[in-house]
């Protein structure tokens, strides 16, 4: 799949059906004008008299002021992002050091899921009184997200499937899908007030007393009553069309979601495992909340059973049949005779959860994109080779020990903090005095301690394990207060810039930590798809590709080929001359990087494959140079590369 060419096809779409849902609104001005001037006796001969006019004028001001109001109210009011939506539906958060079996394993999946994606971990809900399959990601960008799943996805779903459906959700952060999400939450809301202050005129105390007749005006009903009533109607009306357009934005997203979970978790059985048991049980994919209908857009899988015009997905059988073309739907029987053997009291037991947990911790984790082939995204190459010997089995027994033990620590916001400081400290003890003093002066003797002990069992694992660690700690890390985590980063700065020759991986830690926090603080503000084309950001280009090059090279000449390659791919037939990357790279690569961040979604897909160009050029990918091209994509917002 083109994920780029796909991801241009829907928001393309997408486009359409805004603009489609602005024509409902003004529809339904329209009809509010309509019936201002007929309850007011202003229309005569089709045309609206002189005194009419002006009524119009504030009439359409008015409504089109209280939708926009509305909405704008509703958007304010999920300005935490993933957050805020998911507690809106009576989501719980899923306590990092949860010893419930079925809560551990859907944070180990969806941690393995953030790593395999490149992308944060998120925050973790539960629906816990939902026995529906559903799930759903919130947020403006991947630094403020949320994942929330029911109680039924932990009940119903084997480790695969829960994966398949965590992979699912995250292709969703990954699409930009998220914010057009919040946003139609937000214009559904204002298009419903009108009904709902129509509810409220039809059902006032007076409105009890409207079907008496008027002294002054026998045998009418009262106007403000006809004009409630008739608010519910176009209201309703204006709703109807809404939920139309959500709808067909759900379903537009849908098949590349479940395509891009099956380039996430290397499988088909599992997401499809997860549609195939919503087919069979009762329960489906339902959700009783009140506001289920606010986000059906957002869901797994339908929230009712909608007929065909309301559903915000495709059929289940398409979505099956899409990831196993044979799949016959009579086979659905014998799942459902499965499922109907294996009793709730069975699902629930203690025995069941202790073999659950069981397989959570001896599964093979997840590969993501970027690294070697078999290496794993919880663990290092050093853990996930065979060994040759018992010294290697020990080595690799240890660095799991040390990984898990750090694994643990990032849940908890000031462990974490002195995990990100102790990746920083130089393996050279010349530096590391230095910098543990300026550990101490920033955060004190306890916070420089910890980073110590974390230095020496950091030290014991391979670099590549940096970038996992930095997304495990992330949760923890925006508990912060947004002071101390503005002395963090400027505490890791002044760490990394003892050293005059700043290391790479030092660079990628502290600038993909700096966006991930900058974007969580201000969730609305994160950046949406730019407009610019490629030839307005040729330096940035180049730029870019001469680091990828450098760092991909043994030498300069090597460093050169690259680049042209890389170069020669963007810009065909241009003329190109290399140069030497400075020594003082950084502030510009972070400018260059922001500027390549405002292309156009087609412009960065160029971007991404002029600098597969360059790490290719050797025909050997090092965990380096992804690490590299993990960071840059994340400060693009597009997904990793899924073959690297």
């Amino acid at each position: 799949m083109d994920f780029f060419a796909e991801q241009a096809r829907v928001r393309g779409s997408t486009r359409m059906l805004v603009a489609l849902f602005i024509a409902a609104v003004l529809a339904i001005v329209l009809a509010v004008d309509m019936l201002v001037l007929l309850v007011f006796g202003h229309w005569h001969f089709g045309q609206a008299s002189t005194i009419a006019k002006p009524l119009l004028g504030i009439t359409t001001l008015a409504v089109v002021g209280l939708i926009v109001g509305c909405a704008w109210y509703r958007i304010a009011s999920l300005a935490e992002g993933g957050k805020a939506v998911a507690e809106d539906v009576g989501g719980e958060v899923v306590p990092p050091d949860t010893q419930d079996p079925q809560l551990r394993q859907l944070r180990n999946v969806i941690e393995e899921v953030a790593i395999a994606s490149g992308t944060p971990v998120p925050d973790i809900y539960l629906l816990p009184d939902e026995m529906g399959i559903n799930a759903f990601a919130a947020g403006y960008s991947a630094s403020d997200a949320a994942i929330c799943v029911t109680q039924g996805c932990l009940d119903h779903l084997t480790r695969d499937e829960l994966q398949g459906v965590i992979a699912h959700e995250f292709s969703h952060v990954l699409n930009g899908d998220m914010r057009l999400n919040i946003r139609l939450m937000g214009l559904l809301y204002g298009i419903m007030a009108l009904s709902v202050i129509g509810r409220q005129m039809v059902w006032t105390r007076d409105s009890t007393f409207s079907f008496r007749r008027d002294d002054d005006d026998e045998g009418r009903l009262p106007a403000y009553f006809l004009f409630g009533l008739a608010l519910v109607v176009i209201g309703s009306i204006g709703y109807f069309f809404g939920r139309l357009i959500q709808s067909a934005v759900g379903r537009s997203r849908e098949t590349l979601a479940d395509t891009s979970a099956v380039q996430f978790t290397r499988q088909t059985k599992g997401i499809a495992g997860a549609l195939k048991k919503i087919a069979v049980l009762t329960e489906g994919s339902r959700l009783n909340v009140g506001n289920r209908h606010e986000v059906a857009h957002m869901m797994f899988g339908d929230v009712d059973d909608f007929n065909a015009w309301f559903a915000t997905h495709p059929p289940l059988m398409e979505r099956i049949r899409h990831l196993e073309p044979w799949f016959k739907e009579r086979e659905l029987a014998k799942l459902e005779a499965q499922m109907q053997a294996s009793s709730p009291e069975d699902e629930g037991s203690e025995a069941q959860n202790a073999t659950e947990e069981a397989a959570d911790q001896a599964h093979a984790p997840l590969e993501w994109p970027g690294q070697a082939a078999g290496v794993a995204v919880l663990a290092t190459p050093a853990v996930t080779a065979a060994p040759a010997d018992q010294a290697a089995q020990q080595a690799a027994a240890a660095q799991r020990d040390v990984f898990a033990q750090l694994r643990e620590a990032v849940r908890q916001p000031e462990s974490a903090l002195a995990l990100m400081l102790a990746l920083a400290v130089s393996r050279h003890e010349e530096l590391q005095s230095k910098q543990k003093r300026l550990i101490a002066s920033a955060f004190g003797d306890d916070v420089q301690f910890a980073a110590g002990k974390f230095a020496a069992d950091a030290a014991t694992l391979p670099p590549t394990s940096r970038l996992p660690l930095l997304s495990l700690a992330y949760p923890a890390l925006k508990q912060l207060p947004q002071g101390r985590q503005q002395t963090l980063l400027e505490t890791l700065d002044a760490v990394v810039g003892i050293d005059p020759q700043v290391d790479l991986r030092d660079y990628c830690l502290v600038r993909l930590l700096r966006m991930h926090l900058r974007e969580a603080c201000r969730p609305r503000s994160a950046p949406v798809d730019g407009q610019k084309k490629l030839p307005a950001c040729r330096d940035s280009v180049a730029l870019v590709c001469a680091v990828v090059a450098t760092y991909g090279a043994n030498d300069d000449a090597a460093a050169r080929r690259a680049w042209l390659l890389a170069i020669n791919q963007a810009f065909p037939g241009a003329a190109a001359s290399w140069q030497t990357l400075p020594m003082e790279w950084q502030i510009p690569f972070d400018r260059a990087l922001d500027d390549l961040d405002g292309l156009m979604p087609a412009a960065k897909e160029i971007v991404i494959q002029s600098l597969l160009s360059a790490i290719r050029a050797d025909g050997v990918v090092t965990p380096t140079e992804a690490e590299l091209l993990r960071v840059i994509c994340a400060s693009l917002h597009c997904a990793v590369p899924a073959q690297v």
